[in-house]
Order: structure tokens, then sequence, then C-alpha cells
């Protein structure tokens, strides 16, 4: 496996591992066999046993298209709306233990997934996945054309050491939380959080650390009741732990 190493937009590095082309081809094909059982049993249920295929016969050329193309939408727009709504991941992904992530470290944005969407034509459609295989292969990220057009990578989440392994903090047993919105966060958001803010507190960046304060409350919706932003933000990262290890 190659090392992904990821600057966030402070500076900092964080290192990944990028999926292997075997992984990204057998979540492909996990969903490929999502998509097929989809596509019969709309075929039994719509077409056969309601008998619309029938009803259709009667019908001209481009009511009969735009029919097929409602019908069959969830397989057009599978990865997109999949990947949009679980942060990355479609099924296959999930069962994969891989996800789509920004180069920057951030998550990926709905723009980004369509770019990826749109290129999969290409890399998958248009070629028989020949192009994305291709480009996967001799890519040190393993990205394909649609990766590198969105500025994204699909990232391991089997490493050895778990991501969580750096965001832990010390709390006792009787420590009492105080955003419990802090779980509208995930452990990159959470790594990337403690890696800035250890940093900005290195070197006393406090204009770091009142950016860094400003983006967690207008992604969370919490507001700073802490006091001054270190004590914020070092709450937030306990908060984030005690929520977590209680799930």
């Amino acid at each position: 496996m190659s090392e992904l190493s990821i600057t966030t937009t402070q500076n900092v590095t964080i290192n990944f591992t990028a999926a292997t082309v075997a992984d990204r081809m057998f979540g492909y094909m996990l969903d490929l066999l999502v998509k097929i059982a989809y596509a019969i049993s709309v075929f039994g249920i719509f077409f056969y046993w309601l008998r619309i295929n029938e009803k259709m016969a009667a019908m001209d050329y481009w009511s009969q298209a735009a029919i097929y193309v409602l019908v069959y939408s969830p397989i057009i727009f599978y990865s997109l709306v999949l990947e949009s709504l679980f942060e990355g991941q479609t099924i296959g992904k999930r069962l994969m233990k891989t996800k789509v992530v920004k180069i920057d470290g951030y998550q990926a944005s709905f723009g980004d997934y369509i770019i990826r969407w749109i290129f999969r034509l290409v890399d998958v459609n248009i070629s028989s996945g020949i192009i994305g295989l291709i480009t996967m292969i001799i890519s040190k990220k393993t990205q394909r054309l649609g990766d590198i057009t969105a500025g994204t990578a699909v990232i391991s989440l089997k490493n050895n050491i778990s991501i969580n392994h750096t965001i832990l903090e010390e709390i006792d047993e009787a420590y009492v939380p105080t955003y419990p919105l802090v779980i509208k966060l995930n452990d990159n958001d959470a790594r990337i959080i403690k890696e800035t803010f250890n940093t900005a507190v290195a070197i006393r960046d406090y204009a770091t650390l009142i950016r860094l304060r400003t983006k967690i409350e207008e992604v969370t919706g919490i507001k700073n009741t802490s006091g001054n932003d270190t004590d914020f933000i070092r709450t937030l990262l306990k908060d984030y732990n005690y929520y977590t290890q209680k799930m």
C-alpha cells in the first residue's frame, strides 16, 4: 500500500494509506452487484408483475425512454447519491473500508462527487474500466481521472493503527461533557482539529486558533462557552472522545 500525505490549509501534514487497486476494484464489483440486484428486482416487479411493459407498447419512443430513465435512475446516480449521503462511501466502499477524501484533508463536497461521477463515464463506462484501471495503476495515489480532476483520493480505513488513536484525549470517569453537538464531527474532522490546534498552540499562532474556532462554530453550530479559544477547542476534543467512546 502507498502512503498518501495530505497537507491541510493550516500546513498540517496527515498521512493516510491510499486504497489499493484491488480494494477499489472489489468495491466496484460489490456496487455492481447491488445495481444488478436492483435492475432484476425492478424488471421482475415493475415490468413483468405489474405488466407495465404491455402498457408502454402503445407509447411513443420518447415516452418509453423517459420511463426507463426514471425507473433506472437509482442505478445511473448510484455513486453520486450514496457518496454524497455517506460522506464519500458507497455500499461497496463501506464493505471494503475505503472512503473518498479531498487532497487538502477536508470532506469532499457535492461538487467534487459530481465531477467524479461525470468522469466515471470515461474511466469506467465508455472504456469498460480500462482507462480508470490504467490511471490508478500509474498514479502514486491510486487515483482515476475523476479523482485527479476533482482533487480527491480514495483512502483505506483498514490501517493497522486506527485513526482514533491519534485523536484520543485523557478523560476521567467523572468527566461531564459540555458540547453534545460535537457528534456532528467525524474522526477525520477531529484529527485535523487536533493537529492544527497542537501546532498553533506550540507556536502561539492565535490567529489560526481564532480561525479554527470560527470554523468549528460554523460547522457544528456550537458556541464557545469555555472562555478563550484554547480552552474551547481543548474541551471540544475531550467531548468528542467522551461521546465516541460511549458509542
